[in-house]
């Protein structure tokens, strides 16, 4: 397991080893343009590959392509969720998931790539005008409680979402690069 695994499981120095390795992808980047990026890049890493090559995994017991732009997909709806949790409310608590029984229950290794491409091309738009409508000042201080990390803010969330997008973006670049 590597540091930028979170098992829901994990304890909260798993979770703070996650967080400062996530962070440490997005390094000084601007979050914001790693996150409108983020769904053209992922589809341009997938193009032209065929479904044997964006179903191979990775290595055994590792996730492929296709899994990857589930989980990226997922990740968004899961992200969006919880924006609108701590914009509407006041200190919310926000539910970890486990990604790996995502990817095992929810049929990643067969994952449509096209369908899932859509799914993050829709929902980022929506999510990034969704904080773009906040004062900055507002996305420093809602803040929800992540049931494996402790208090998040949406800034904070924001920094995170980019570091997850980079992390993945390379995992793409690392297994198109191998097949």
């Amino acid at each position: 397991m590597s540091e930028l695994t979170n098992p829901a499981s994990g304890s909260k120095e798993t979770a703070e080893a996650y967080i400062a390795a996530i962070l440490a992808a997005l390094g000084d980047r601007d979050p914001w343009d790693v996150l409108r990026a983020t769904p053209a890049v992922v589809r341009e890493l997938v193009a032209g590959l065929d479904r044997a090559a964006l179903t191979r995994p990775e290595a055994p017991g590792k996730w492929s392509m296709a899994a990857v732009v589930q989980h990226l997909a997922d990740t968004e709806l899961v992200w969006g969720w919880r924006l609108r949790m701590i914009i509407a409310h006041d200190r919310p608590e926000l539910t970890g998931f486990d990604q790996d029984l995502w990817a095992d229950r929810l049929g990643y290794a067969e994952a449509d790539v096209e369908a899932a491409l859509d799914q993050l091309g829709t929902l980022r738009p929506g999510n990034l005008r969704l904080l773009r409508r906040l004062p900055a000042s507002e996305r420093e201080v809602r803040a929800g409680f992540h049931a494996e990390r402790g208090e998040e803010t949406l800034a904070h969330m924001i920094r995170l979402q980019a570091g997850h997008d980079l992390a993945h973006r390379r995992q793409l670049e690392r297994i198109r690069g191998g097949a």
